[in-house]
Parts: C-alpha cells; sequence; structure tokens
C-alpha cells in the first residue's frame, strides 16, 4: 500500500449522495433514434466515475505518475427516460460499499432542467497496481477518504434499483 501520493488531493467533497459532475448529450453520441444511444450513456457514467476517483484523489496525475490505475470489474445500467441531444445531465453518486480494493457506485443521470431520472449506473471499480497491473490496496491517503466518504454516504437508503437482477418477468399466462 503506498502510505502517501506524491501530489495535493483536491478539496473531499462528503455530499451524500454526491453531485459534483455535470455534462451535456453530445451532436455524436445521438443515434438514428433521435437519442442517446445505449453506448454513450456507459461514457456518461464512466465520467462521473472518473469525478468520483478524482474526489478521493486518484486523477490523471495517479496514472501519469505509474502509480497505479483503476478497473472496472462490472457495471449495471437501466435506462429510464431517453436524452435528446443537447440535454444537460446532472450525476448524483452513492458510495454503497467499499473494502481495501474495491468501491461499489450508484449513479443517477437526471436531465438537469426538467429533473427526470433518465438512467442509473451500478459499477464495481478495483484500485489496481501500475507495474503488476494487478489489484492493489487503495494508497493510505485514498483509504482514509473512503472512509470519510463511507461515513457520509453508509446511512443513506439503498437505491430500489441497486443490486437489481437482470431477466424477462413472466406473467402467470407465460409460465403456463
Amino acid at each position: 500500500m503506498l502510505e502517501s501520493l506524491p501530489y495535493e488531493l483536491p478539496e473531499l467533497v462528503t455530499r451524500a449522495p454526491l453531485d459534483t459532475h455535470r455534462s451535456t448529450v453530445l451532436p455524436e453520441w445521438v443515434d438514428w433514434n433521435g437519442h442517446m444511444n445505449l453506448a454513450f450513456y456507459v461514457t456518461a457514467f464512466d465520467q462521473a466515475s472518473g469525478a468520483f476517483m478524482r474526489n478521493v484523489g486518484l486523477g490523471r496525475r495517479y496514472v501519469d505518475g505509474k502509480l497505479g490505475m483503476t478497473f472496472v470489474l462490472e457495471t449495471h445500467v437501466t435506462y429510464d427516460r431517453e436524452m435528446r441531444g443537447g440535454a444537460p445531465m446532472r450525476f448524483t453518486t452513492q458510495l454503497l460499499e467499499r473494502d481495501a480494493k474495491k468501491v461499489h457506485l450508484y449513479h443517477e443521470m437526471f436531465h438537469a432542467e426538467q429533473g427526470y431520472l433518465a438512467a442509473t449506473n451500478e459499477v464495481i471499480v478495483m484500485n489496481i497496481d501500475y507495474a503488476s497491473r494487478r489489484s492493489a490496496p487503495w494508497p493510505a491517503p485514498v483509504a482514509e477518504r473512503l472512509e470519510v466518504l463511507w461515513q457520509a454516504h453508509k446511512d443513506l437508503p439503498r437505491p430500489a434499483k441497486a443490486g437489481r437482477v437482470m431477466g424477462l418477468r413472466r406473467k402467470q399466462a407465460d409460465a403456463d
């Protein structure tokens, strides 16, 4: 475990849930149906995960300094309401769990002006040692910041869509 990082960490934002990331549906993200293509929802949520990582101290300098990186282990997206080109997006992020090497995040994407929920994303992210490209404990300052965030987030209600299992719902008539 790295005991320190060779750069200054940003001021830690501890709102629960975090509400710091904003973006816009770019023209190249719009598909033939005139709305944001599903692949770009993942891109937008990845940017929200990046904002979370920068908040805890794992931004570009972490990778560029060859200290470490993060890899996504699993992701799940729900599409609740379409977003059209140029739509402003607002993201909230809740820390659902954390351990010595991983975080479990839950993001919600809202239309920033109209306020509706457009999509959700659950993601598990692991810390990786740069040289070995294998899992590694969070650097000590990051682990400390994750603990502070955990204290702010642990009592939030678990989102209804967190931990959902994917499958087709069967009506009784279909089961016969």
